[in-house]
């Protein structure tokens, strides 16, 4: 940054230097001819103020006094003529240059001299005598050269300090810049010290310019500790749920490579069989709740209708693996319920929920989706009592156990649609009525356009 600023206030001040060259030389050109004219002013009206008339003739005493300042610019040489009656020459230079026309008593004119350029004034006297009435003209010029060195010398003294200021103005710059940029040096240190581990915000007396960044910096750490905590939680969870399961299933491989009665051994494995099942729910569990809570937090939200959403998991078998025989139903309307949320999300915590009906309620079972007024809702309902009230409260918790302290399954396909509820800005519901039991996911509906 302090590069680009110092490139910045270069390109700045290199542009801002030409045109103040430029004006400076236009006010050094116009402040030296208005002073060389004044010369000029002066020697003609010496000149013409020495014409007299004798015997009806001009006469002309050229007075010495009239080329002494003229003659200070040692570089510049001057030319001057004295014009009588029909333009006859008095005195002076043949072949000076004319004014042109229309130009009063006294006027300028740029022309040159010898093929350098000067500048001429013609002053006119009239005179109304006797012996003489008419017109004498008086012209006096001058070459440039030192107008010229005069604002050359303006514009160089004015460029002078334009590079002092410049220089100035370029070495306050860069000390402000990197005093400004002093609490990001601090910043960039604080975090290099950090431990790898550390993903608390950070905590810094920042400017309010930096502020913004110190918080985006903080809402990534706050997503990445997140997606960390979710990791570890898989990890703790799936150590946790597989530990029993694997070591039971183990147990049971043993007895059956031990066994010789083969009505014993069927057994066995009937029994291996229902835990692998068992298991193998629960490993889809687990992967598809890791699979909800990244999605939740990184899919992007689109109109979804949850009868579609109804219609996919009723088609699907998967879920149906738990109880083949349970009778399912659909039970959805005419109208669009619209939500903005992800639909690979919303399936699975469907499936979750029509899983645990058929595992753990009383056929038939009905999923379906529906407008009330909390919302749009997507449901599974099934004709028992559904659970105690100590364990309705328990619902969406994790490995939730009984009143005797006994595991009713894992818990993961609540802690599902709770986490898929949550994440969408609904709630997950449950009641029991006269119909039975249910459980919803209810969402905000979609916003009209």
């Amino acid at each position: 940054m302090t590069a680009r600023l110092v490139v910045g206030l270069s390109a700045l001040l290199l542009i801002g230097g030409l045109i103040l060259s430029l004006a400076a030389f236009a006010y050094g050109r116009a402040a030296a001819r208005d002073a060389f004219d004044r010369l000029l002013v002066g020697a003609a009206n010496d000149i013409a103020a020495s014409i007299s008339i004798v015997d009806g003739v001009p006469v002309v005493d050229l007075p010495l006094s009239a080329f002494e300042l003229l003659g200070l610019a040692q570089e510049d040489r001057i030319a001057y003529q004295v014009l009588g009656p029909q333009d006859t020459v008095l005195t002076g230079y043949d072949l000076l240059p004319l004014p042109p026309e229309g130009q009063g008593d006294v006027a300028f004119y740029d022309a040159s001299f010898t093929g350098d350029p000067a500048r001429y004034i013609r002053v006119t006297r009239r005179f109304a005598e006797r012996q003489f009435s008419g017109a004498v003209q008086v012209i006096v010029g001058q070459t440039t050269h030192a107008r010229t060195e005069l604002a050359l010398d303006i514009t160089r003294n004015a460029l002078a300090g334009l590079v002092v200021g410049g220089v100035a103005i370029m070495t306050f710059a860069v000390f402000v810049v990197r005093q400004a940029l002093r609490p990001l040096n601090q910043l960039a240190a604080s975090l290099a010290l950090r431990d790898p581990r550390d993903l608390t915000p950070i905590d810094a007396a920042v400017p309010p310019e930096v502020d913004a960044m110190v918080q985006a910096i903080n809402g990534f750490m706050g997503r990445l500790n997140g997606q960390f905590r979710t990791m570890k939680n898989l990890i703790s969870d799936t150590a946790h749920q597989l530990r029993t399961p694997v070591a039971a299933l183990r147990a049971q491989a043993d007895l059956a490579a031990g066994e010789e009665d083969a009505g014993a051994q069927k057994a066995i494995v009937t029994r291996l069989h229902s835990g692998t099942v068992r298991l193998s729910r629960l490993l889809d569990q687990m992967l598809s709740r890791a699979l909800v809570i990244h999605r939740g937090g990184a899919a992007r939200r689109e109109p979804i209708d949850l009868r579609d959403i109804a219609l996919d998991v009723f088609d699907d078998a998967d879920p149906r693996h738990v109880a083949p025989e349970a009778e399912v139903h659909l039970e959805i309307g005419e109208a669009p319920v619209m939500v903005l949320a992800d639909g690979l999300s919303l399936t699975e915590a469907a499936k979750n929920l029509l899983g645990n009906a058929l595992a753990h309620g009383t056929a038939p079972i009905t999923i379906g989706a529906d407008q009330s007024l909390l919302g749009a809702r997507l449901w599974v309902r099934d004709v028992g009592a559904g659970p105690s009230p100590a364990l309705l409260a328990q619902l969406g918790e994790r490995f939730a156990t009984g009143a005797a302290g006994r595991v009713r399954g894992s818990g993961l396909g609540l802690s599902i649609a709770q986490a898929v509820a949550e994440a969408f800005d609904g709630e997950l519901q449950a009641e029991s009525g006269p119909e039975g039991f249910c459980i919803a996911i209810v969402l905000p509906p979609e916003p009209e356009p």
